[in-house]
């Protein structure tokens, strides 16, 4: 039998007390908890409340320290009388905080940066076993983080799970994954090209990675919270590819459906994922080639984030006051609002994965820098 459905398993914590009886009114009034046990009657030196999900044990003269609770809900203006921070009788600290607190999108803080893979920036472990890299080390703010992760092959221990975000990406680069999604049927396989987008609190959990893959992962904000899902089980027995969490679509876009077009820089052409459309303008996600000869302009762009991942080729990037930069595959770059940058020297093969937030933005050319 699983530990966790066993029916005569309990877990509580326990926090030290001197005088019982100064505790129980702040607990069971002031916190709203319920008194489960105590004892000795005539003397009482131990009692076991609960509520809000937790069992405690307040026990005279426990050797631990008094601790700190923290209680979330729904109305936390209208729970302890609006305080925010209380101190029990035994000294615990209690803290009531918001059950689902608004996602906060910091103020952008621009910059033009550059991170190349010759550099050898660490790889460091992340959830499930995955490899990270990370592509933004300034976040540019907590606006952003850009990943450049691998995954161990075969199968991945991931649970089903979710992300509280504003805008997700995951772009595969090499191999393949399998994964599942929450009303998106069964399981779909992102290859080298593909990306998904997943939509805020979406449902999903990754199954299995082959060889070699590596992914670029996209969120915004930087700083975003994964949640365990313990009840739902994928697949999910309905497939409702029209629907939207947060106004976002999931969206599946595959390399080979790709159709090149004129891109908004003069001398390359780009393939639309459709995330601008599915997103209702949050952000675009764009693979742009070289066409052959064009001769390099200058341009500046009105967006708020544009970011850059060379997947193939090499470049040079020359940006307004700065020393040219060779960009090889695997290479990264940030360019701020209305700085020029020119693209130059693109090898024949060269190929950019282009975030841009919001989706749509303003693109001049510049005659002279």
């Amino acid at each position: 039998m699983v530990w966790e459905d066993r029916l005569d398993t309990r877990a509580e914590i326990r926090l030290p007390t001197t005088e019982l009886r100064d505790d129980l009114p702040f607990f069971t009034r002031t916190l709203k908890m319920r008194l489960d046990m105590i004892y000795p009657a005539d003397d009482p030196e131990v009692a076991v409340l609960s509520g809000h999900g937790l069992r405690i044990r307040i026990q005279k003269g426990a050797p631990e320290a008094p601790g700190t609770l923290r209680i979330l809900t729904e109305d936390p203006d209208g729970f302890a009388d609006g305080k925010r921070e209380l101190v029990a009788p035994n000294g615990t600290r209690i803290e009531i905080d918001e059950l689902n607190p608004p996602m906060v999108l910091p103020q952008t803080e621009h910059a033009f940066v550059v991170r190349r893979l010759a550099d050898q920036a660490p790889w460091v472990i992340g959830r499930a076993g995955m490899e990270y890299r990370d592509l933004i080390p300034s976040r540019l703010g907590g606006a952003m983080i850009a990943s450049h992760i691998r995954v161990p092959d075969g199968p991945v221990p991931d649970m089903v799970h979710f992300h509280k975000v504003g805008f997700q990406l995951i772009f595969c680069i090499n191999g393949w994954v399998d994964v599942l999604y929450e009303d998106q049927g069964g399981t779909r396989r992102l290859h080298a090209g593909d990306c998904f987008i997943q939509p805020p609190q979406i449902r999903h959990k990754v199954l299995h990675a082959a060889d070699g893959i590596e992914v670029i992962e996209i969120g915004v904000p930087a700083d975003h919270v994964t949640e365990i899902d313990h009840e739902m089980e994928l697949p999910t027995p309905h497939e409702r590819p029209e629907r939207e969490w947060d106004g976002q679509r999931f969206v599946h876009s595959l390399c080979k459906d790709g159709v090149f077009e004129p891109f908004r820089i003069p001398g390359f052409e780009a393939r639309d994922t459709t995330i601008n459309e599915n997103t209702k303008g949050v952000a675009s996600v764009m693979v742009a080639r070289p066409l052959e000869g064009h001769e390099p302009v200058w341009t500046r762009h009105e967006g708020d984030i544009l970011f850059n991942f060379v997947m193939s080729g090499s470049m040079l990037l020359e940006g307004e006051g700065k020393e040219p930069y060779r960009l090889e595959k695997g290479d990264a770059f940030v360019i701020p609002p209305r700085m020029a940058t020119r693209y130059s020297d693109p090898s024949g093969n060269l190929e950019l994965l282009e975030v841009s937030l919001p989706g749509s933005f303003d693109t001049h050319v510049v005659d002279e820098v």
